[in-house]
């Protein structure tokens, strides 16, 4: 044998083991995929005593997986959309409302630098919100800018005639609008493209992300609703078709649950639900204990209150229901203990992995939550930003209100001074200095105006 030869035949071995191992490294890394609903609070499921909606697939995932009890968003959606991706509190790299910093780094840059096929699906409403003229029109980030291989997506580049979600959807499929879409259901749609992308290349893990359409308003009949044969009634918003899309949203959470296992992918694929904020004010619903008015724009626990659940199977002891205090911030660190994934160098983190919990494991939780509330400018109603503090029991915001949660769930009667008890006195001083340590991080600073001089509250 030449020299040659032998030098070709070992550069051939050499580079056949090479990737011999970076396939068996890949199949040893986890699978990811994030569910996120829009406007679905935690009263909504059954498992929680819901009597107005039934969510037997979520009641399911959560039952074979862990469920985080006590786990919390901001009260809108792109407040908490940025911290899920950033990994960062608002207050460190908020644009405005419907916006994502250009530069900003995310959980899709961190995941395609790890080696994973990125895909998302579902609402983006990061690149523009405002109208044509504001300084801050068509000033955020596309999704092919942000870390993301392939995408299916609902306002993704259009502000004005972003369209509709749900039937007849108006979806950007990697930068090509979708031109047959009549006659169909954009959650549908956006399931069909996650599978696809999920079984695309099974020789390399993926990390999906699925911002989910449902069950932001407009309310919409769906494919299940007995109006949906009519074409003319199925733009009509109406709250009553809230519980079927509550319906929907937990059929779409088991169609998945299943393509995962019947294509053999559960045992290796990390799944996490989550929610983008309380349930939209025009919505009561009835629980077995209390009836709720929907808290979504609101820092009370019904703004802010979500479900929350992991399946990892083989990994989570089934049935398991974890306490511990979560927020947005969380998921990016999690993410990148279960992949092995390195965020960026000179970038902070807030968020602490709850992963050991995962694995059933005490973890390192927080004894207390922390937001800071202020989504101007661009948002269109006048919302007071604040910061505010809170354990398991108490609430206490930078005015000095402090409420007692389990006896005041909606936040009516502030403890008055001198009728404190001891365990208040105790919550007081713990949470103050929670909002003293955020302020020693960055001091609370609120935009006052909007971009066009208005007032924005």
């Amino acid at each position: 044998m030449s020299t040659t030869t032998a030098t070709t035949r070992r550069s051939f071995l050499g580079a056949a083991a090479t990737a011999a191992s970076l396939t068996a490294q890949n199949r040893l890394r986890p699978n990811i995929l994030l569910m996120m609903a829009d406007d679905f609070g935690y009263e909504c499921l059954s498992a929680h005593g819901s009597t107005s909606y039934q969510t037997q697939n979520l009641d399911r995932l959560a039952a074979s997986g862990v469920e985080f009890t006590h786990t919390y968003a901001q009260p809108l959606c792109t407040p908490t959309r940025v911290q899920l991706m950033t990994g960062q509190l608002n207050f460190r790299n908020w644009k405005g409302f419907g916006l994502m910093e250009p530069n900003e780094k995310t959980f899709g840059h961190m995941m395609q630098r790890a080696g994973y096929r990125t895909g998302i699906a579902g609402k983006w409403q990061f690149y523009s919100y405002e109208s044509k003229g504001s300084p801050r029109y068509r000033a955020g980030m596309k999704p092919e800018q942000c870390g993301f291989d392939q995408y299916l997506l609902w306002h993704d580049l259009l502000t004005e005639d972003k369209g509709s979600r749900y039937a007849d959807p108006v979806l950007n499929e990697n930068g090509k609008l979708r031109t047959d879409t009549k006659g169909k259901y954009g959650p549908d749609l956006e399931m069909d493209f996650l599978e696809k992308f999920m079984l695309a290349d099974k020789s390399r893990p993926f990390f999906a992300y699925y911002p989910m359409t449902l069950t932001h308003g407009p309310f919409n009949a769906t494919p299940k609703s007995g109006d949906w044969a009519e074409e003319n009634q199925r733009l009509k918003d109406n709250p009553k078709y809230y519980a079927d899309m509550v319906s929907y949203l937990d059929a779409s959470v088991g169609r998945i649950m299943q393509f995962l296992d019947r294509n053999g992918l559960s045992e290796n694929t990390l799944v996490l639900f989550y929610s983008d904020n309380g349930t939209p004010p025009e919505i009561t619903s009835q629980t077995k204990t209390r009836t709720i008015p929907g808290g979504k724009g609101k820092t009370t626990d019904a703004g802010m209150h979500v479900p929350m659940m992991a399946r990892w199977t083989g990994v989570t002891a089934a049935g398991r229901k974890c306490q511990d205090l979560i927020d947005s911030t969380d998921f990016l660190p999690t993410i990148m203990e279960a992949t092995g994934a390195k965020w960026f160098d000179g970038l902070p983190l807030d968020g602490r992995s709850f992963l050991p919990q995962v694995r059933g494991r005490k973890g390192n939780p927080r004894e207390w939550a922390f937001a800071h509330w202020n989504p101007h400018p661009g948002c269109k109603q006048p919302f007071v930003p604040t910061r505010l503090a809170w354990d398991h029991r108490h609430k206490l915001y930078m005015d000095g209100r402090l409420y007692n949660l389990e006896k005041d769930y909606f936040e009516q009667h502030p403890i008055a001074a001198g009728s404190e008890t001891a365990a208040d006195l105790a919550a007081r001083k713990k949470l103050q200095a929670g909002l003293d340590k955020m302020a020693r991080v960055m001091p609370p600073k609120f935009n006052k105006f909007e971009t066009d001089g208005r007032k924005a509250y």
